[in-house]
């Protein structure tokens, strides 16, 4: 029934209303500050069509829902999430990269294809093994003529030593080959698991920081260790995710995260990826990059792979600094609940 004044009682969303008599769905949405064409409307449990909103009259006692979407969170989203990765770089031995991904160059099919998966992977550091001229064949291809040493940094290995003595001589080597001196140095234990021998990487360390090197050290997943190797003057620590070449993934999480947070150095895991979730993890870790060789090389597309690998790491890195959420032991709804129908 109409008031005296010309208005009536409406209930819209649960409240009463006093609105004047013969005003239109349409009118009384444009009253309350929303546009007609975003919101649907139920009238007394009845769905009016959008197209007859502004036709339909409310009347005295009419119960109004009106609803839009919602997002399911509570927080503004950034204009541009990507602008805070834009300058996201890190750094080693006071050299600035924008690729967080180093790959290897063993076990491709060849070099073609070996620079292929390198452009595809965005890298802009590749490590590269020493090994003997082939003396019978001076005019064999060389992996320089295939990945420009010029465009991409050389990082030296010492894959294939046992010895700290054998790992001094061979990067002794690559730096009068080719003038050197930020290298990856890997001291092996024994042939069938590749794990690193510490006492013996430790001594390697010490010799070649005392000779100018700058070493990035492969190491085992031990947070002491890794602290005694940058004490040593590693400029990087290369835990192992897993052995070389198992493809396993990242099996021990809890320490690498323990060495990320007691490093003063960066930290990149070295060894054990097999795909692309195992290189986001790693960055979701906290690690500052990913080196992997056989996770590519022995893929069935290794081009495609290392793209991949490339939006993983990035991906990974950006879940980091996002933050994730924390864990609970229950559900809580991503949808808010007031104005719930």
């Amino acid at each position: 029934m109409a008031h005296t004044d010309g208005t009536i009682t409406i209930s819209v969303n649960g409240e009463h209303k006093r609105v004047t008599a013969g005003i239109t769905i349409a009118e009384l949405a444009q009253s309350l500050g929303l546009v007609p064409e975003k919101v649907a409307v139920e009238r007394n449990l009845e769905v009016v069509p959008r197209s007859t909103l502004a036709q339909v009259t409310v009347e005295d006692g009419d119960e109004l829902e009106i609803v839009h979407f919602v997002g399911g969170g509570d927080h503004p989203v950034a204009a541009d999430p990507m602008a805070a990765t834009a300058n996201d770089s890190w750094t080693v031995a006071g050299r600035t990269f924008r690729s967080r991904l180093i790959v290897g160059t063993g076990k491709y099919k060849d070099f073609a294809q070996n620079a292929a998966a390198v452009a595809a992977s965005g890298a802009e550091i590749v490590t590269v093994a020493v090994r003997r001229v082939n003396v019978s064949d001076p005019n064999a291809p060389m992996l320089t003529d295939y990945i420009d040493p010029k465009k991409v940094t050389y990082l030296p290995n010492t894959a294939g030593c046992f010895t700290a003595d054998d790992a001094i001589r061979t990067l002794r080597l690559a730096r009068e080959a080719g003038g050197w001196d930020l290298v990856k140095l890997e001291v092996l234990g024994e042939a069938r698991t590749l794990y690193p021998n510490m006492r013996e990487t430790l001594t390697a360390t010490e010799v070649l920081v005392r000779e100018g090197f700058k070493p990035m050290v492969y190491c085992v997943d031990d947070p002491i260790a890794a602290k005694q190797l940058e004490e040593a003057g590693a400029v990087a620590i290369m835990p192992l995710g897993a052995p070389i070449g198992s493809g396993l993934g990242i099996q021990n999480q809890v320490t690498i995260r323990l060495i990320v947070e007691g490093a003063g150095v960066p930290v990149l895991v070295d060894a054990g990826v097999g795909q692309a979730s195992d290189a986001a993890v790693a960055m979701e870790l906290g690690c500052d990059g990913v080196l992997m060789n056989t996770a590519i090389a022995e893929a069935k597309d290794p081009v495609l792979m290392a793209a991949a690998m490339k939006a993983a790491v990035e991906g990974g890195r950006m879940s980091y600094r996002a933050g994730r959420m924390g864990k609970r032991r229950y559900a809580d709804p991503s949808s808010p609940l007031s104005g719930l129908i």
